[in-house]
This record gives C-alpha cells, sequence and structure tokens, in this order.
C-alpha cells in the first residue's frame, strides 16, 4: 500500500476592492485530484461570502452555479494570479 502526502495550502491576502480593503482567505484541501480552492471573504454588512474557484483550462475560476457580488466577480484574474504565486512559491 503506497501512502501520499499532499499538503494543505491556506493564505490570507488583503486587495483592494471598490476603493476598500477586504480580506480574502484561500484554502486548498491536499486531497488528490482536488482541483479547487475555497474562498470567503466578509461583505459591507459582515455577512461572509464562500464561494469556490476552479482550474480551467489552466485559468482558475469561478464554478456557474454560484451567485456572487459584482464586485467579487470583476476580480477573478486577480484570484487567479495570487492562486499561481502561492502555488509557484510552495
Amino acid at each position: 500500500m503506497q501512502i501520499q502526502f499532499r499538503k494543505n495550502i491556506q493564505f490570507t491576502r488583503l486587495i483592494k476592492v471598490e476603493g476598500r480593503l477586504r480580506e480574502f482567505n484561500f484554502r486548498k484541501a491536499g486531497t488528490i485530484g482536488d482541483g479547487f480552492f475555497s474562498v470567503d471573504v466578509s461583505d459591507d454588512k459582515g455577512n461572509r461570502v464562500m464561494f469556490r474557484l476552479q482550474k480551467e483550462d489552466g485559468s482558475w475560476r469561478f464554478q456557474p452555479e454560484q451567485i456572487l457580488p459584482v464586485w467579487i466577480l470583476r476580480i477573478e484574474q486577480e484570484f487567479h494570479d495570487l492562486i499561481e504565486t502561492e502555488l509557484n512559491a510552495a
């Protein structure tokens, strides 16, 4: 029996969105074949907005069934750049 270990990846980044700094928390579980990042952030009312990014055709994209605020949808490319930078550093 072969055992493989994959480490969890977690990081937090402050991103300026619509004139405000927001704290985005990224997490990728170390399961085999899991090509998803879970992300959460607080909205203006303090509610947590949680969503997932999936790698498709070399880019990290929102899953289509998610309903997200426009201010999050506008920075999809920035999420891709942050995740790729973090993965290359790991």
